[in-house]
């Protein structure tokens, strides 16, 4: 009995952690181009990659789900702004702030043309 209810306890936090962890410090994802020393990072508006760093752990990086539910249709029953309110505030299972800002906002965009 105690280690069914220890297994369940584990693989509890294991789906729990895989879709937290939003108030850590963001990853620093910059790189200087050789040519200009510009920096880019995942900021620059590439929600594909922002999606596969922040999202994909529990929607599936083909946006088939997993713990969290399938996108590759989002686009046919939320507007840009509906999704770009869930990934603000959360919804249900989902923790709120995983993205921000205008990452929160390219993300939803790309996803409002998932139909």
């Amino acid at each position: 009995m105690k280690k069914k209810l220890l297994a369940l306890l584990l693989g509890s936090a294991l789906v729990l952690a895989a879709c937290g962890g939003g108030d850590d410090a963001a990853e620093d994802t910059s790189s200087n181009d050789a040519a200009g020393g510009e920096t880019t990072t995942a900021d620059a508006g590439n929600a594909e990659k922002l999606y596969n760093q922040k999202c994909s752990q529990c929607h599936a990086q083909d946006l088939s789900g997993g713990a969290g539910p399938g996108l590759q249709t989002i686009g046919s029953t939320l507007s840009k702004d509906e999704i770009e309110n869930i990934i603000l505030n959360g919804q249900g299972a989902m923790p709120k702030g995983q993205l921000t800002g205008e990452d929160a906002s390219v993300v939803a965009e790309w996803l409002s043309a998932k139909k």
